[in-house]
């Protein structure tokens, strides 16, 4: 079954690219012909002379963008976008949620749902759709959301998942904050799962763990594109019979959306390591998911151990030694413990089946009214993703983004409560009472997930 992706803004775009170039470069890496046949047919389509086109369309409003991708993606000489599977004009939306909700959406609505109809019908079977998008400007937010809810209108039983890109919380457009509130709002409506990623997390994973001196926006989309890919890559589910899944969509949403208050999904990957350390890397699988467990309870959407070269096999053998009184050091029954209403465990690479995971079973991770074997899922496929030997990625619909989307309609409210920049919304269509009741649904969603217990 196939997946139709749409990328939307800026953002939406170079994430989409780099995805693509990580699937494919994947996928057809090695003599693997069922996971390359099953890995390209989710992501792929094939010309009568046998190239590779993404299942994608490519949505901003204005064109640089676009054209960079397109041009990259058949520079490559793997793949390439559709030559007319793409839609942009030549003015923005001026960081502005509601000039693309209200404004560049509904003027282009059109043209999008055909070339999305176009895609959808290229598909022997469509497994679900999935938009990508930042939540900070206005093409990617406003027009995603827009698109969203006329993808939701013409498919009503596809499953829709959306791809968020959250902005560094120091800042990069005044009013992104509002543009988050008025997204998530409406996507939480819309959508059959949400899927984020932090600009503030990913940075610190480039910095920290891949050793990059001058992070750049490809680094950080690089590094989203590797854990989104990890996931959405063939894999054997529980009850797949030794085949491979076939509705990755689906079954992803079916493992932890199982309730509609609670949508939000963050995702963590060990290891990550430099390219250049990869060849002198060596993981065991009770180390990785041991150090991938705590960084669940605690919260930590990044590995914090230190790495400690073993001299005599050159490997890098990854160790947990926090500080005494750190967060990581905290029990189960801690303040900061971080509670899971589900969580799905996919891991990739050598002696995959004799990976124990019976740590995330623990009913103390989970609420009490799930047990833990509808609330823990896993897939395993013994084929090394994107070079690692050993790979695994925890998705996981728990309290992990309950801080910065507190400290987002936190600082938008303290915006509101002074009036500071409505005027730009209004004029476009947007009320005070649309922002308050953005304002409300997001509360909700704090309020249920602050009171998993």
């Amino acid at each position: 079954m196939s997946i139709v992706t749409v990328q939307l803004g800026q953002c939406g775009n170079q994430v989409g690219y780099e995805l693509f170039d990580v699937l494919c470069g994947d996928a057809l890496e090695g003599q693997r012909r069922v996971y390359s046949a099953a890995g390209c047919e989710r992501f792929f389509h094939q010309t009568t002379r046998g190239e590779l086109v993404a299942r994608a369309v490519l949505i901003d409003m204005e064109p640089k963008v676009i054209n960079q991708s397109m041009s990259r993606a058949s520079r490559s000489g793997m793949w390439s976008y559709g030559e007319t599977a793409h839609f942009s004009q030549k003015q923005g939306s001026g960081n502005n949620w509601a000039n693309g909700y209200c404004v560049h959406g509904p003027r282009h609505r059109d043209a999008v749902e055909e070339l999305v109809r176009r895609e959808v019908e290229r598909c022997d079977r469509l497994a679900g759709l999935m938009a990508m998008m930042s939540v900070a400007g206005g093409t990617g937010s406003g027009v995603g959301t827009y698109v969203t809810q006329c993808l939701r209108d013409i498919y009503p039983k596809s499953f829709i998942l959306n791809h968020l890109t959250w902005p560094y919380g120091t800042g990069e457009v005044i009013v992104q904050n509002y543009n988050s509130v008025l997204t998530l709002a409406h996507l939480y409506q819309l959508s059959d799962a949400i899927l984020v990623h932090e600009n503030d997390t990913v940075h610190k994973i480039c910095a920290q763990l891949l050793n990059i001196k001058h992070i750049s926006f490809g680094d950080v989309n690089r590094v989203i594109a590797h854990q989104l890919g990890s996931v959405l890559q063939p894999a054997l589910t529980a009850d797949s019979r030794g085949l491979y899944g076939r509705n990755p969509l689906g079954e992803l949403v079916s493992a932890l959306a199982c309730h509609p208050e609670y949508k939000l999904l963050s995702m963590c990957t060990v290891p990550q390591v430099p390219s250049v350390s990869m060849a002198y890397s060596t993981f065991n699988w009770p180390s990785v998911l041991k150090h991938l467990r705590q960084m669940l309870i605690s919260n930590t959407k990044m590995e914090e151990g230190k790495l400690y070269r073993i001299q005599s096999q050159l490997s890098i053998d990854w160790q947990v030694r926090p500080p005494a009184g750190s967060e990581r050091t905290r029990s189960l029954s801690g303040s900061g413990f971080n509670r899971s209403l589900a969580n799905l465990l996919v891991l990739r690479g050598k002696d995959v089946y004799s990976a124990e995971t019976g740590g995330f079973e623990d009913p103390a991770l989970y609420t009490s009214w799930l047990s833990p074997g509808e609330a823990f899922n896993s897939w395993k496929s013994p084929v090394p993703f994107n070079k690692y030997e050993k790979c695994a990625t925890l998705v996981s619909n728990s309290q992990a983004l309950l801080r910065p989307l507190d400290d987002m309609v936190g600082k938008a409210w303290n915006m509101f409560a002074s009036r500071a920049y409505i005027h730009q919304y209004i004029k476009f269509g947007i009320s005070e009472e649309d922002f308050l009741d953005g304002f409300t649904c997001i509360e909700q969603v704090i309020s249920s997930y602050s009171q998993l217990h």
